[in-house]
């Protein structure tokens, strides 16, 4: 069992027989009620987030979680494939419901972070910065600059982010995958 004192952003606890990672932590300290814990917990199999206050006496049973690195192979209708990265053979299905908030900055042979419970993957999660091609980019326009000069592309998974008006078509950039925002470039295209 865990305190729900002992827990922080990213501790994985089981509630209702559901693994829910707790997203925002925050203590409230009320004059003479006491105080309480206000979080907010992200069900690992659904997605959904809920809002929840707890009493500082409360504690739950902490999710027998298991971390390990896994490759992306290939996508294929509405399918995700995944392989162990230290036993190939050993190979994870996905749905496109469950790659839903990763997919657009998945390129094959990406390493990825596997949450395992019960010998099934439930979540997984990208590095925090990836580098990308970018596939295609309208030229930027002289002196389109007075909005702060960036310009939409699209990256080589098909994503499209935002980015300053010197990238080009085929330029390596850096994107943060959290946030989904162009973070700096690698190499320029040749």
């Amino acid at each position: 069992m865990i305190s729900i004192n002992a827990c922080k952003n990213g501790t994985i606890i089981l509630l209702d027989g559901a693994p829910y990672e707790f997203t925002e932590i925050q203590h409230v300290h009320m004059g003479r009620g006491g105080s309480s814990v206000q979080t907010k917990i992200r069900n690992l199999l659904t997605g959904q987030v809920l809002s929840r206050n707890y009493k500082e006496s409360d504690s739950f049973k902490e999710a027998d979680i298991e971390k390990r690195k896994v490759m992306f192979l290939y996508g294929h209708r509405g399918e995700y494939v995944f392989s162990s990265v230290t036993n190939k053979g050993e190979r994870y299905t996905l749905t496109e419901e469950q790659v839903a908030g990763i997919k657009r900055f998945l390129t094959a042979n990406t390493e990825v972070e596997a949450l395992f419970l019960d010998g099934h993957i439930i979540t997984l999660k990208l590095p925090i910065k990836m580098d990308l091609v970018v596939k295609d980019a309208p030229p930027g326009i002289k002196g389109d600059t007075a909005q702060g000069g960036t310009k939409a592309v699209v990256l080589e998974t098909g994503a499209t982010i935002q980015v300053p008006l010197f990238i080009h078509e085929g330029d390596v950039v850096r994107v943060n995958t959290e946030t989904g925002e162009y973070t700096e470039r690698m190499t320029k295209a040749k």
